[in-house]
């Protein structure tokens, strides 16, 4: 199966969890029009694979898309062996991957639940480079080339 978007999540504040929406608009060097993490910075937006998400599940949680503040869920790309400097075609628009992971400084809801939690480690974090709408069904496609030292 083609990796696809599964879901696209927004949120008014930063620390809460994000609302699955029908569409989003990506801005050239914002993020997503509307998101509490869009900004002049490196972590614009945020990907998480379903697969992740399906291992806090298999802990007995009940979590779904936008449960741990991702912007995009994705499905059928390995999102944590994309290198640094990879762009990816999300529908209409195009980002760069700046970030892996990230140090959680608190606690979450889900960490207390569970006792772990996938997106310090699983997510990934990007700048738009080119904006454009995307939703649910999107493909995601990887520019070859983009990610050479």
């Amino acid at each position: 199966m083609p990796p696809v978007i599964v879901s696209v999540c927004t949120s008014e504040n930063k620390g809460e969890r994000k609302t699955p929406v029908n569409v989003v608009e990506l801005r050239e060097n914002h993020g997503i029009i509307g998101d509490a993490h869009a900004g002049d910075w490196h972590r614009q937006v945020s990907l998480l694979a379903t697969e992740s998400i399906a291992k806090m599940r298999a802990l007995g949680l009940d979590v779904n898309s936008g449960d741990f503040a991702e912007n995009i869920t994705t499905s059928g790309i390995d999102l944590v062996a994309l290198p640094i400097g990879t762009q990816l075609k999300l529908g209409e628009a195009v980002v760069e991957v700046t970030q892996i992971g990230k140090e959680c400084h608190t606690r979450c809801a889900i960490y207390y639940q569970a006792g772990d939690c996938v997106m310090p480690k699983e997510g990934i974090f990007a700048r738009v480079l080119r904006g454009g709408r995307i939703a649910p069904g999107a493909s995601i496609q990887r520019l070859e080339g983009t990610d050479e030292p």
